[in-house]
């Protein structure tokens, strides 16, 4: 089935989010999508300070682009542009979907979008694998594990240790990382490191 995800959001976007209803959809991607092409879906923190400087902007490389670019290079899997992920089966998203006033991210912003992500993560319902790309990630895959099957699909530890565990939510499989994004990624090489490794592996989960 081929979509475009904002517009197939927009009425919910509009019955449910009526004071932030434009500036979510400039947001979302505007691309055409097999939804069962997706196979695997990158979970990020939060939206980029303007939709230009977001994974679907329209500039050649926008400020999120820079440092996925890189990670994927890293996990042997070079790309320019996010329409080559999407081609791979490869669909990114922000858990909180406007950037923060107060710069950082409170629990309440997490609840105050998740029925919107859930209902953006149902559009793909052949998705093989979530990428969890930091706390907030983990937080809110938490919250819909808990809300759908009453216990949450990953426990209380850290990073490292999850990425030595297999965890699933239902059938999909969970890979815990690092955040994706920001200029701090540029200097932390170890935890970018780990996260082009379970790159890597979700690029060899959604090949199989």
């Amino acid at each position: 089935m081929k979509i475009t995800v904002r517009d197939e959001l927009a009425t919910y976007i509009q019955e449910n989010y009526s004071e932030e209803c434009n500036e979510l959809l400039e947001y979302l991607p505007a691309h055409q999508l097999n939804t069962q092409s997706i196979k695997a879906i990158m979970l990020n923190e939060i939206a980029a300070p303007t939709p230009e400087d977001d994974f679907y902007s329209d500039q050649e490389l926008s400020y999120y682009m820079e440092t996925t670019v890189q990670l994927f290079e890293e996990a042997g899997f070079p790309i320019k542009r996010v329409e080559e992920l999407l081609n791979a089966g490869i669909y990114i998203t922000n858990v909180v979907k406007t950037p923060s006033v107060s710069g950082k991210i409170q629990p309440a912003d997490i609840d105050h979008y998740l029925p919107l992500l859930q209902r953006e993560l149902s559009l793909f319902p052949d998705a093989k694998v979530w990428m969890l790309m930091g706390d907030v990630a983990r937080k809110a895959v938490n919250r819909i594990s808990k809300q759908e099957t009453n216990k949450n699909a990953l426990p209380a530890t850290s990073t490292y240790k999850l990425r030595h565990q297999e965890n699933y939510f239902k059938e999909i499989r969970l890979l815990p990382a690092y955040i994706m994004t920001g200029k701090n990624l540029k200097i932390e090489k170890s935890k970018r490191v780990m996260s082009a490794e379970e790159i890597s592996k979700m690029l060899q989960i959604i090949k199989e």
